[in-house]
């Protein structure tokens, strides 16, 4: 019988440090699937952020950086400007990019940096210890806010997508998830996309990818999708926000 069903080339065999029911595994499958079908493994460089995927590195086979808190994008830039052949990604979370990170993605993204970004989006800080990120819903529980997320003190979620999508300059911005099969095949084809307009040097490309973090919220890994299906996905909706065509 012919195999069905492998390990891609750029996934090293390095075991998981996430919890339970994360879903950065499957994130981590999707690009490097898109980077093998791509044949650009020999001429990728992954950026690190500071948090979950802090050690993302050990889970690639191709070329990797580590980027201080936030400045995944300022070092992509640096990258791609000097070494414009590279297929360079950044892989970030909510509080890293979205927060302390926030002016470094909003100006590559406005100054057309030809690298592409992977936003992991799951409502709330992971590795520090549970903390209000900028995604963190009205009302969600969080180490910083043990009463829910105050939206009068704090204001309300961000919206990365609409946000980088009401830029002037052209870009690639789309939003999907990784809840459930039918939407893992289109977060699939965002990041491929996204990589083959950095391939084409189009645009800066950016997929956010609504996640789950069953430790931090406090919920089974089987009540965490039920609950990002629910509460995330209608203040987040899915799909394309911004193409260069």
């Amino acid at each position: 019988m012919g195999k069905t069903f492998s390990k891609p080339e750029a996934l090293s065999d390095a075991h998981t440090h996430y919890c339970p029911g994360c879903t950065h595994g499957i994130a981590h499958r999707l690009v490097a699937e898109v980077i093998d079908e791509l044949g650009i493994r020999g001429r990728t460089v992954g950026i690190a952020p500071v948090g979950c995927a802090v050690m993302a590195y050990n889970y690639f086979s191709c070329d990797f950086q580590e980027a201080a808190h936030g400045r995944a994008p300022a070092m992509a830039t640096g990258m791609k400007r000097v070494r414009p052949d590279l297929m360079v990604f950044t892989y970030q979370g909510d509080g890293d990019l979205a927060s302390i990170g926030m002016g470094e993605i909003i100006h590559a993204a406005n100054r057309g940096e030809k690298f592409t970004t992977i936003f992991i989006n799951n409502a709330i800080y992971g590795m520090t210890g549970g903390q209000m990120a900028p995604t963190t819903m009205p009302g969600q529980r969080a180490t910083t806010a043990p009463m829910g997320r105050d939206v009068e003190k704090t204001g309300m979620p961000i919206r990365m997508c609409e946000l980088l999508s009401s830029l002037a300059t052209p870009g690639y911005v789309e939003r999907q998830t990784l809840l459930k099969p039918k939407y893992i095949n289109k977060a699939k084809k965002a990041i491929k996309k996204a990589f083959e307009y950095q391939e084409a040097n189009k645009c800066f490309s950016f997929v956010e990818l609504v996640s789950t973090c069953p430790t931090n919220w406090g919920m089974t890994p089987q009540d965490a999708l039920k609950w990002a299906e629910e509460t995330l996905l209608p203040y987040y909706p899915l799909g394309e926000f911004k193409s260069p065509e």
